[in-house]
């Protein structure tokens, strides 16, 4: 099985487009356009109804998929989350929103989160004029986000989100604020995945 075909799987699997390849899941090649029943060979009959826990379970499988990120990463989010004053599952959501592969992604420097992943890991991107290679790095309001080279990058057409600011002539993106919960477009149920862990 190709990549490509692994990442559409997970929207089917959802039974929700994740827009885990940025700009195709807009066109009429998107997979989950194609066939949006669960993937394997019984995904067209019809699904049984899922239990609390595995209504639970996918709303926080989703949220992993759409950020990339893998279990123990997405546990220790949810802790850290959970030990503030603020709502859980809406401090979760902005953690996960002001990631550096997630703002680059944003900021429309990648057609997904995926590229921007692997753009930030091999050193594309300088954070404050400062080379950061980690795409868990949490953005702080006021930093600077800017391609190390800035020839040959062609932004995305994705609409930039009202917490951050880019210049186009500069190529140069900034956190104004941290994403307010109805800023965030990303279709999940935080609820469900606090319900999950407090089980």
């Amino acid at each position: 099985m190709s990549s490509n075909n692994a990442v559409c799987r997970k929207c089917r699997r959802e039974g929700d487009k994740l827009f885990l390849k940025g700009e195709r899941c807009l066109s009429p090649k998107c997979s989950f356009t194609k066939r949006s029943y669960a993937p394997g060979a019984r995904g067209q009959h019809r699904p049984g109804k899922l239990s609390d826990y595995g209504v639970q379970l996918r709303a926080k499988q989703g949220a992993k998929a759409i950020y990339k990120v893998r279990e123990k990463q997405f546990k220790n989010y949810y802790e850290k989350a959970s030990k503030t004053k603020e709502a859980s599952g809406s401090k979760l959501l902005q953690l996960l929103e002001t990631r550096l592969d997630n703002v680059v992604y944003k900021l429309g420097f990648s057609q997904s989160v995926r590229q921007a992943r692997q753009m930030v890991r091999h050193k594309k991107f300088k954070v404050n004029n400062k080379i950061v290679d980690i795409p868990s790095y949490n953005v702080e309001i006021n930093e600077k986000i800017e391609p190390k080279n800035k020839e040959g990058i062609k932004l995305s057409k994705n609409e930039v989100p009202v917490w951050l600011k880019l210049d186009k002539g500069n190529l140069s993106g900034e956190l104004v604020k941290l994403p307010a919960r109805e800023e965030i477009t990303a279709q999940i149920n935080e609820d469900l995945i606090v319900e999950f862990y407090s089980r």
